[in-house]
């Protein structure tokens, strides 16, 4: 096994190309993975989640971080007993360079299948988002995903025994995605939530008041919240994880008190903090404008 996460480590190293930004030495530390419960594992750096969900069948990959972050998810995957070759599906909550950037690569290692969102599907495969992103004057281009297929009217995508239904979460970028499934453990399921973004983050010139370029992107967002509330939730798991306190329960050897990850308010919670967000900053926008 040790021989097979030095090979996937040296060709993830020498295929995967870096982006430098200012969070991203901090993002991309090494974090040893950790069973969150039952088939589902946190596989990712410290500072952005990937999440692998396991079946006899094959598994899923949710997100890939940045593209340096491919080659320690894929050394994640199989120090936790498991091989790349088994991811047949890759997933993604939304096309920015800190959550996608790393999937070009993690399919090349895998040979899995890339599905998003028909909106998120066209911006995986150029690895540039378009001009409705709320932060299109700040994000950079991550590498082009080859082999993409688009959601369309799916509900759910199945693996095996694996079923992942999908919620639609745009508004912190147009195809926007979380996922929602259900894992078990001694004969105990629990409803497993990985929620994309839902901050009203954007550039210096996009206005979530009001812009042409995305003109329901507060709409949006607010429907995202009230769908990730009305979800069944017992275990948040957010694209940056800090968002879901779960490093308040995890150390960086992956020790801590799983138990702890079981919260059934923690969805709820997570909506009224970016429900409190995006009102600061309508409320900005709108003094910006006297």
């Amino acid at each position: 096994m040790l021989g097979g996460v030095t090979s996937l480590l040296l060709l993830g190293q020498a295929n995967a190309a870096s982006i430098d930004c200012s969070y991203c030495e901090a993002w991309n530390k090494d974090q040893a993975p950790f069973q969150i419960y039952g088939n589902t594992y946190y596989v990712g750096p410290h500072g952005l989640s990937a999440v692998l969900i396991t079946s006899a069948q094959g598994h899923v990959l949710i997100d890939g971080a940045l593209p340096q972050s491919a080659p320690l998810i894929a050394k994640h995957v199989e120090q936790l007993g498991f091989k790349m070759s088994d991811v047949k599906v890759i997933l993604n909550s939304h096309t920015h360079f800190d959550h996608a950037g790393g999937i070009a690569e993690l399919q090349k290692l895998s040979g899995a299948k890339v599905i998003a969102s028909d909106k998120a599907a066209p911006v995986l495969r150029s690895g540039q988002v378009g001009p409705d992103d709320p932060q299109v004057g700040h994000l950079l281009p991550f590498p082009g995903v080859g082999n993409v297929e688009a959601l369309g009217r799916r509900a759910s995508i199945a693996v095996g025994t694996l079923k992942l239904s999908v919620i639609h979460t745009p508004g912190h970028s147009p195809g926007g995605t979380s996922w929602l499934w259900q894992s078990c453990e001694a004969g105990r399921c629990l409803n497993m939530l990985y929620s994309d973004s839902l901050n009203a983050v954007a550039d210096s010139q996009f206005k979530y008041s009001g812009d042409a370029r995305y003109p329901t992107a507060a709409k949006d967002l607010i429907s995202s919240m009230e769908a990730v509330a009305a979800a069944p939730c017992d275990v948040l798991i957010t694209a940056h994880p800090e968002l879901s306190g779960v490093w308040a329960t995890i150390d960086e050897q992956g020790k801590g008190d799983r138990a702890k990850l079981n919260d059934p308010a923690a969805c709820k919670r997570y909506v009224e903090t970016t429900k409190q967000r995006l009102e600061q900053r309508l409320a900005s926008e709108k003094a910006d404008k006297k």
